[in-house]
Parts: C-alpha cells; structure tokens; sequence
C-alpha cells in the first residue's frame, strides 16, 4: 500500500504531511520530560522503568514520525502505547476521558491510528521511497 495513493489532492497531502509532523513534534517533548527532564520536568525517569520505555517510544518514535519513516508500523505501536497509557493511568479514574484526565491520551492514540491507516504521505522518507521505488519498476 503506497504512502501516497487514492484520490487526495495535492492540498490533501500537504495538510497529512502538516498533521504528522506537527503531532510527531508535539509528542517527543512528552518523551523530552522523561528521559531529558526538559519542559518543565522536575526530575528524569529512573531507566529501564515503565515510564522509561513509554519516553523512548515517545522520543524516538516521535522523531521516526516526524521525518515520515516506518511510518504506518510505528504509528500504529504509539496508538498500542497510548491506548495502554489511558487504561493503565486514566481509565481506573472514570471511564470518560474529560474526568479522568486522559483526554490527551485517547486524541494520540486516534491520531496515531489515523496515520497508521493513511501513511506518512508524499512528503515524507516512506512517500520518497515509495516514488523512488515506482521509479525503478517504470524503468
């Protein structure tokens, strides 16, 4: 499945670029406060804890994300890791998210759903791979 196949206008695919990266970027500072203690992070997380391994999909997934590369697989392992989060965290709170504080953590785990079904897009690594890889079976 192409990063940039169907119908979608060319407005369409910058605005799916704009989306990812702009989440991608949004989600490494969560994975930043962990494992750096920056942006506002009172201390590091203790390593190889829970919330370690959480920071380090959060960081380097992000930034896979961000440049548009694995695109579709490791969306859909921060939707599996955001999903845990609200059950772990959030949920025994109260099941609706605005009360238990885990809204944030049901509009990644969408929005990471969302890019696993549809791919980095055209002006991502994967979209420049996959044109690359059109290319050579054109040839």
């Amino acid at each position: 499945m192409s990063t940039s196949e169907g119908s979608r206008s060319g407005i369409s695919h910058f605005f799916l670029n704009v989306f990812r990266i702009a989440f991608a970027l949004m989600f490494m500072q969560h994975g930043a406060q962990k494992l750096l203690g920056m942006f506002g992070a009172e201390a590091t997380v203790e390593m190889l804890s829970l919330r370690w391994w959480a920071g380090v999909l959060e960081l380097y997934g992000g930034g896979l994300l961000a440049l548009g590369l694995f695109t579709r697989p490791v969306a859909f392992l921060l939707a599996g890791e955001m999903a845990v989060a609200y059950f772990m965290a959030h949920f025994p709170r109260g099941w609706i998210p605005i009360e238990n504080r885990g809204e944030l953590a049901v509009l990644y785990c969408f929005a990471f759903l969302f890019l696993a079904a549809n791919g980095g897009g055209a002006f991502s690594v994967d979209g420049w791979l996959e044109a690359r890889r059109r290319a050579r079976t054109v040839d």
